[in-house]
């Protein structure tokens, strides 16, 4: 046999030639009267086993076979029979001299679109691997292509890796049968590369393409017409584009977002619109399941706990289920100086940390760590374009069949979140064509922040989807839930105050606004609800419909502040970092809006920080455009 240095064929021109089969070729490309060179690969007593390629094999029987063979030997053989069932037969040929010439399969890529036509057929396709996931039988490699993902199933023994060289990332051709398994679609391997050089760079070009073109948003008109939305779109636009490229490349999400009714009303939607487009992208029924998952934040910041713990669980799915490491999707949250530490912390693993949020941001501390941000602040709006708001839209951009399940969710966040926008007429009218007057808005808004607290770390998909009538058709169900919770809760409410209201401190500052304090660690029951926040929101509100006049409200413990305010103008982040530089070793840190948000300082200057907190509250401004009386204008 004669080989060049090349690996081409050689040149002797009176040599034989046989033919060597590249180990992704087929029964297709072997033809009678041809030499085929072929590998031993078992012995048995009626004859050997030989492999031609990776698909390619069959028996040469013992009665053409002269002298003696061992695992491994190479072997001249040509076809003599194929049978019914596909079994092939070959004979040996006596060759002694002869140059090798190799022989490619001629590839018509079938893809990913049209398997369920393809039942039991051979198809071939080129992608990117994007999970490895070994079982107790075979090794399940997820194959994006074009069109989608697809699970394909190579066996080489129980539990031992199928093609150990092939990992997440490589460029990849199968040839194999797509078969039914548990509901879904997959494709048993035949034969499966890694394509190298100029045939990888071709389909990499053809794949990045396509996926561009695939990952692009939808253009959808906005819900309502405001103009200060407008001033996001381009910026939602681009998470949208992210979104739907990281569900492409079958990456998993991880969607944190802040446990309170506005935060909900972002992260569901969002969470059911990937999920939808997950399935139509993924043949496994099981991938919404597993891709993407939503978890509450209580912390108005992403705290290191939470970091470490998403961190832990994403390397023990890579581990265990050969999973990329996922996005972070950081939602009613994320903006701040108090994110960067756990920011830092998945910035060693290259997790792409993306943030749409509507607190007072700090771009300088953050703007590094995410790659992609998404916040009111950044084009001169605040807070009352809420974070729900903004994710109803970011969800119809990414799958907008959903837009109809969706219209009465921006009037339940801005509620949450006391929007004072122009824009939230707009937004109850639309909830009201749906059937949602204010009163069942309140109602909803009140059964999601009870539900948030007793879940505690727990997303209660169905039951928060249930609340919100998303992804949910049992509306009997709906309404008798939300009356429930929406009447516990306020019940609770109710048993909260009246054993702290007795308790309230009060004072007129210089500036004329009324100042209430309360000590909800020692004045208000612990460990029920509501929490701290929403007992101080709750006796805030009352007290602004008692006086009319403008109101701040103090709820503070042993290491930390609560406010609220109404008709002043406290500016809560300045305030922090003015605090922060003021008292040394107070270890102040915090933030929120002009007009909500909390502090946290240490126990032994809590005296100090509150009495400092107060002093600028007295020196802050009243402004009436921030009072419940009197919306704020665009």
């Amino acid at each position: 046999m004669t080989r060049d240095s090349a690996g081409e064929p050689g040149a002797d021109d009176g040599d034989s030639v046989v033919y060597d089969l590249a180990s992704d070729c087929t029964a297709d490309d072997v033809e009678h009267g041809r030499p085929y060179l072929a590998e031993i690969n078992g012995i048995v007593d009626y004859g050997v086993f030989v492999d031609l390629s990776d698909s390619v094999s069959g028996l040469v029987h013992e009665s053409v076979l002269e002298g003696t063979f061992a695992v491994g030997d190479e072997l001249v053989v040509e076809l003599e029979s194929i049978r019914e069932n596909g079994d092939m037969a070959f004979e040996p040929v006596d060759i002694d001299d002869y140059t090798v010439d190799d022989i490619g399969h001629d590839y018509s890529l079938t893809g990913t679109h049209r398997l369920e036509s393809t039942i039991g057929d051979q198809i071939h396709l080129e992608g990117t691997v994007t999970q490895v996931k070994q079982t107790g039988g075979p090794t399940i490699f997820h194959v994006a292509d074009e069109q989608g993902v697809v699970p394909c199933a190579a066996f080489e023994e129980a539990g031992v890796r199928a093609y150990p060289s092939i990992e997440v990332g490589d460029i990849v051709r199968v040839t194999g049968t797509p078969e039914h398994r548990e509901g879904s679609v997959q494709i048993e391997v035949d034969g499966l590369s890694k394509l190298e050089g100029a045939d990888a760079d071709a389909a990499r070009e053809r794949l990045e393409d396509a996926l561009e073109e695939r990952a692009a948003p939808h253009d959808v008109e906005p819900l309502i017409d405001w103009p200060a939305f407008e001033k996001l779109r381009p910026n939602l636009e681009e998470v949208a584009q992210l979104l739907r490229r990281t569900v492409l490349e079958g990456r998993p999400i991880r969607v944190r977002h802040h446990a309170d009714g506005d935060g909900m009303c972002a992260a569901v939607p969002v969470q059911i619109a990937l999920q939808r487009f997950i399935a139509d992208v993924h043949e496994d029924e099981d991938a919404p399941r597993h891709l993407i998952k939503r978890l509450p934040a209580k912390a108005p910041f992403y705290e290191m706990e939470d970091a470490t713990r998403d961190l832990n669980f994403a390397l023990e799915d890579r581990e265990k289920h050969g999973q990329q490491l996922p996005l972070l999707l950081m939602l009613d949250n994320g903006s701040t100086a108090e994110d960067v530490p756990a920011y830092e912390t998945l910035a060693h693993y290259d997790i792409p940390i993306v943030a749409v949020d509507h607190h007072h941001p700090d771009p300088d501390a953050v703007g590094d760590l995410l790659d992609a941000h998404v916040n009111p602040y950044l084009h001169d709006e605040d807070y009352r374009i809420t974070t729900g708001m903004l994710c109803v839209e970011l969800a119809r951009m990414i799958y907008p069949d959903l837009g109809e399940e969706l219209r009465h969710v921006p009037a339940v966040a801005g509620l949450s979140d006391r929007s004072k926008a122009d824009a939230m007429d707009d937004y109850l009218e639309l909830a009201a064509a749906e059937g949602y007057d204010e009163d069942r808005l309140q109602d909803v808004s009140e059964a999601l922040d009870y539900a948030a607290f007793w879940l505690r770390y727990n997303s209660g998909d169905q039951l928060i989807q249930d609340l919100l009538q998303v992804d949910s058709d049992d509306e009997q169900r709906h309404r008798e839930l939300v009356e429930f919770f929406a009447d516990r809760g306020r019940e609770e409410v109710d048993e909260q105050l009246d054993a702290a209201m007795p308790h309230l401190e009060h004072e007129t500052l210089e500036n004329g606004a009324h100042l209430y304090r309360i000590d909800v660690e020692n004045y208000a029951h612990r460990f029920t609800y509501p929490a701290p926040g929403k007992t101080t929101g709750e006796i805030h509100d009352r007290k602004i419909e008692e006086t009319g006049d403008p109101v701040i409200t103090v709820g503070y413990g042993p290491d930390f502040a609560v406010l609220r305010s109404d008709g002043v103008r406290l500016d809560i982040p300045n305030m922090v970092s003015e605090l922060e530089a003021e008292i040394a070793g107070g270890g102040v840190s915090g933030g929120g809006h002009l007009v909500v948000g909390s502090i946290k300082f240490v126990t032994g200057k809590r005296e100090e920080v509150i009495d400092a907190l107060v002093e600028k509250m007295a020196e802050a401004d009243i402004d009436e455009a921030l009072s419940s009386a009197a919306p704020i204008d665009d």
